[in-house]
């Protein structure tokens, strides 16, 4: 597992690309210090208007669409992926609490799509 990128992948850079394009500025892989959830650090933050973006992984996160259970080792990798989702579920209910705006997008929206949820909810956020 040494070989998966925990930052910068290209789904990231993509929508990274796409919101900068757009005027928009941000911080990247940046550390949110949040109660009863330790070690969060969300893929995209802007921080003015406390909206964390999370692009999650297709087969890491298990999506309904993309995600599939591997068929060896399934002692090992079915826990694994469920406690990924369950962290997933327990940290943006933390956040949430926190008064943090929260999107998760899945790895294979198209960074148009994904630029375009993100600047809505960033300009509705701002104008609270």
């Amino acid at each position: 597992m040494r070989g998966n990128k925990r930052t910068d992948t290209k789904p990231e850079i993509a929508l990274r690309a796409e919101l900068h394009r757009r005027g928009l500025r941000f911080r990247k892989d940046y550390f949110l210090s949040i109660a009863g959830a330790r070690g969060v650090r969300a893929d995209i933050v802007f921080t003015r208007a406390r909206v964390a973006v999370f692009i999650d992984g297709c087969f890491w996160h298990g999506c309904p669409q993309h995600g599939h259970a591997p068929r060896r080792n399934t002692g090992y990798w079915g826990p694994k992926l469920e406690r990924n989702r369950r962290r997933d579920q327990l940290v943006t209910e933390r956040l949430v609490e926190a008064d943090w705006r929260v999107i998760r997008l899945w790895e294979h929206v198209p960074p148009p799509e994904a630029a375009e949820l993100v600047a809505s909810s960033v300009r509705a956020t701002t104008q609270q």
